[in-house]
């Protein structure tokens, strides 16, 4: 049987469905699995409007936001609980955020998903940039998708969806994501590839950095980030001051200050990377795959402040560092797209919930490593 694709949002068709679901008793499958995808627009306070798309393959669910630059909000896996607890009461319909707010600071009042993306023309630190106005971390994370459909493959058996997302304006640059994320029947794992196309006639620059956030019961005192790095550079002093346990997370501690650590990391033959993120006791804990020649850089954003103000730790696979672009432009870390030309990546996020697949996941990161010399700098890189 041929794949089955349904679309539920369509603007050039303007096609739009306020609800949807399929399961077991509409697709025969070839597993037993209790699978189910459903979608519906969420009323009421901010997130008056937006649109989500709940995921679940029978052991890890997980909900899309639509409306929200097709970013992740929440997930579970066998009871392990996926994102985590923002000041922030979303998911927040993009009409409600005003991304010039505090001096470009405003996309921060509408952050609160597990997975957000960032970009697509810049990212990083707000500013002025010869003339263009930044905002902190772009527009895409606030962009609503412009079409989106739901594809069931009986025959893999793979759950996905897949989006559209523009963004531009008259005098600025025109990019679209193209994004599917698609994951098995009762597996562990989601796979994400994502796609941005320069859709303007003159060569664009882009950015674009995954920010996947994770809050407890992974993230703890104790908790570590196993990543195999060629490079670890803290971004500011306060990041310095902590660089000796740049990848041990604190418990929660009230007025707590974020720290970003650069990293550049080491690939295996094929390409590949992970990071791995895991509890104290190494009982549970996730990791993102990803080819380092697609995202280069991955940022580690530690944000161990109290739970109420947003206990947090951020991995973030990207095409540059989450400086002000003039900076990373310099650096030469800031890619160009030609007339028509377009940037992809695949990546993938596991979650486990037992020590032996964490372990297998450190493996991996050790055998990395292991042929390659790991550089940490204490000097900033502001």
């Amino acid at each position: 049987m041929p794949p089955i694709v349904t679309t539920l949002t369509d603007v050039a068709r303007d096609i739009w469905l306020d609800s949807f679901a399929v399961g077991p008793g509409d697709v025969p499958m070839k597993s037993p699995a209790a699978w189910s995808i459903r979608k519906r627009t969420l009323r009421g306070g901010l997130r008056d409007g937006v649109d989500l798309v709940d995921v679940d393959n029978g052991a890890l669910s997980f909900s899309i936001l639509p409306t929200r630059g097709m970013g992740m909000w929440r997930g579970r896996y066998r009871g392990i609980s996926l994102g985590w607890q923002s000041p922030v009461v979303g998911p927040v319909h993009p009409q409600f955020v005003s991304l010039g707010d505090r001096h470009g600071l405003g996309w921060l009042t509408g952050f609160d998903e597990w997975l957000c993306r960032c970009g697509l023309h810049s990212m990083g630190a707000p500013g002025d940039d010869n003339g263009f106005p930044l905002n902190l971390h772009g527009r895409i994370a606030n962009s609503p998708a412009h079409k989106v459909e739901v594809v069931v493959d009986p025959d893999a058996p793979l759950l996905g969806v897949t989006g559209e997302v523009e963004e531009g304006g008259l005098f600025y640059p025109h990019l679209r994501l193209s994004t599917s994320m698609t994951t098995a029947l009762r597996s562990n794992a989601i796979t994400i590839v994502d796609s941005v196309e320069n859709r303007s006639a003159k060569p664009v620059e882009i950015e674009v950095l995954c920010h996947l956030n994770n809050g407890p019961p992974l993230l703890e005192a104790g908790s570590r980030i196993r990543m195999p790095v060629s490079e670890v550079t803290p971004m500011t002093k306060w990041a310095a001051e902590g660089i000796g346990d740049w990848n041990v997370c604190a418990g929660p501690v009230a007025g707590f200050a974020e720290r970003v650590y650069c990293c550049v990391p080491a690939a295996g033959a094929d390409g590949r990377t992970l990071a791995v993120l895991h509890d104290a006791a190494g009982g549970k804990g996730l990791a993102i795959h990803w080819d380092v020649k697609q995202m280069p850089c991955c940022s580690l954003w530690k944000n161990t402040a109290a739970v109420e103000d947003g206990y947090v730790v951020g991995l973030e696979p990207a095409t540059s560092f989450p400086q002000h672009r003039s900076k990373e432009r310099a650096a030469g870390r800031v890619p160009t797209l030609s007339p028509g030309g377009t940037w992809q990546a695949r990546w993938t996020i596991e979650v486990y919930d037992d020590a032996e697949a964490v372990a297998k996941a450190i493996a991996k990161v050790d055998q990395i490593q292991s042929g390659v010399k790991s550089v940490v700098r204490r000097e900033p890189l502001m």
